[in-house]
């Protein structure tokens, strides 16, 4: 029996992707999932945190943002250490509705300090230690890296 168009069409498109790929790929994603629910029941250290014995340098400062771009940054005892336009502070002020939308979530003063710290192979890190959020800003680009290494050295 001679097949129409539209049948060898559907025969067609069940031949595009082999079955054994899709079971390969539904068993990879599961595996993923136990990997990761054995980690979290069984508490294991989080690996990939920098040892903070290698702290090259360290700053505690306050972020202010706006949503223009603005930001202003202060020392631990309220003094500014950088007033930053639009055109300057777009990244230190992202940086800022990151921890603002963190600490609203934890029900937290948003003008706590944050830690701003250069580990001895150049790495630069920021950690909120009231609600334990970090990140690595060499991630970000060298621009944005930059931005906050101008912080540790002012």
């Amino acid at each position: 029996m001679e097949l129409t168009p539209e049948q060898k069409l559907v025969e067609r498109d069940k031949e595009m992707i082999p079955i054994a790929l899709v079971r390969a790929m539904f068993g990879l994603a599961a595996v993923c999932l136990i990997i990761v629910i054995f980690a979290r029941v069984t508490d294991r250290p989080l690996e990939a945190i920098p040892d903070m014995a290698n702290v090259a340098q360290e700053r505690v400062i306050v972020l202010q943002g706006e949503m223009s771009g603005a930001a202003t940054v202060l020392d631990a005892q309220g003094n500014i250490i950088a007033d930053l336009d639009p055109t300057q502070g777009g990244f230190v002020a992202g940086v800022y509705r990151v921890l603002e939308r963190e600490r609203t979530k934890h029900r937290i003063a948003l003008d706590s300090p944050v830690r701003l710290v250069r580990f001895e192979n150049g790495r630069l890190m920021i950690f909120d230690d009231t609600t334990k959020w970090r990140a690595d800003l060499m991630g970000f680009g060298a621009d944005n890296h930059a931005a906050f290494a101008k912080l540790l050295d002012q």
